[in-house]
């Protein structure tokens, strides 16, 4: 007997002292001054859109005006991967070995060799406007976001061929899947977000984002069932996944596009080219709990989670020609700037 509850009060003590570390790690807080610019790395010119991260080969893929640039991790080359006509993603699939590229000179996407470039499907049609693009878990199916006549197109990557479509109204931005069948998207001439059912590939609810002007980025806090959408306005909005109640507003700087979600600590890194700033959101505080000088046009970016390491592609601008004109790259400005965060 004694035997007995000595082993259970060992096996009680062992479950403590998990439960203690569990809750340890999940209340840490984020160390503000570990955020430091370690490395920068040049590159070609030309404008930029999403970036990925490719954990099998440990490489980033930047989406650029004219082709897809790839940012070699172990030799911190920075190399053309493939050509495109103003890509928007690189999104590596089928286990890494090829990258699908949406390309919105041709209004669609093809799939190339993730190594060497060499394209294996020319052409998917998807719409006019072919943006942003993600796995849907469930399925292990490609969705591509339409920016411009709304709708998702559907991809099997194993055949290179379109197999459904789902009808959606607006200019698509960002999704996010909570891995059980919801998939919300920031919709961005509508200032909401829509939610998807995957199984029935259907649109099942619509999230108003009042005080959001254009949402773009957007990210998912799987264990309070959150959702972080920044706005162009210079805000950040929290709302309930459940049922897009808002929990809380953020202030960001100008220009935002993309947030970066680190899963594995709960964080959410929200870089602003108009202030050249990142911003550091602790969703289940919903507070900014850090920010770190980055630089002008730096709005979208990758992580690894491997190293908490933040990727940034860069560059510095000519002002505006004209008044309402957009901004010129200067030439030989290009960087991508590596960031730590732990």
């Amino acid at each position: 007997m004694q035997r007995i509850s000595t082993l259970m009060i060992v096996m009680c003590l062992a479950i403590l002292a998990f439960a203690h570390g569990v809750s340890s790690a999940r209340t840490r807080p984020f160390d503000a001054h570990a955020l430091a610019i370690e490395h920068r790395y040049a590159g070609p010119d030309g404008g930029w859109d999403f970036s990925t991260f490719d954990p099998v080969h440990r490489r980033i893929y930047i989406s650029r005006t004219n082709s897809v640039s790839v940012l070699d991790l172990a030799s911190a080359q920075v190399t053309q991967l493939v050509t495109g006509s103003r890509t928007h993603i690189a999104l590596p699939i089928n286990h890494g070995a090829e990258v699908l590229v949406t390309d919105g000179g041709s209004g669609g996407a093809f799939i190339a060799n993730a190594l060497t470039g060499a394209v294996r499907v020319p052409t998917i049609a998807t719409g006019s406007r072919p943006d942003a693009a993600f796995i849907e878990p469930n399925t292990g199916l490609v969705w591509v976001l339409d920016n411009h006549d709304g709708g998702i197109a559907i991809i099997d990557t194993q055949s290179g061929r379109l197999v459904g479509r789902i009808a959606v109204q607006g200019a698509l931005e960002s999704p996010v899947s909570d891995g059980a069948g919801r998939v919300y998207i920031t919709v961005e001439d509508k200032n909401e977000i829509v939610v998807i059912d995957a199984h029935a590939l259907g649109v099942v609810a619509h999230y108003r984002l009042t005080g959001c002007e254009s949402p773009t980025g957007l990210a998912y806090d799987a264990r309070d069932r959150r959702l972080v959408a920044e706005c162009a306005n210079g805000a950040a909005k929290i709302v309930s996944a459940r049922d897009g109640r808002e929990l809380a507003s953020l202030p960001l700087g100008p220009r935002p596009d993309g947030l970066i979600n680190d899963t594995r600590r709960n964080l959410v890194f929200a870089p602003t080219a108009g202030d050249a700033m990142m911003s550091v959101i602790d969703p289940a505080g919903m507070r900014i709990v850090g920010s770190i000088a980055t630089q002008t046009g730096a709005r979208s970016g990758a992580l690894d989670p491997e190293t908490g390491i933040v990727y940034l592609p860069s560059g510095r601008f000519n002002p505006p020609a004209t008044p309402g004109a957009r901004p010129t790259l200067v030439a030989g400005s290009f960087e991508i700037l590596a960031i730590r965060t732990r």
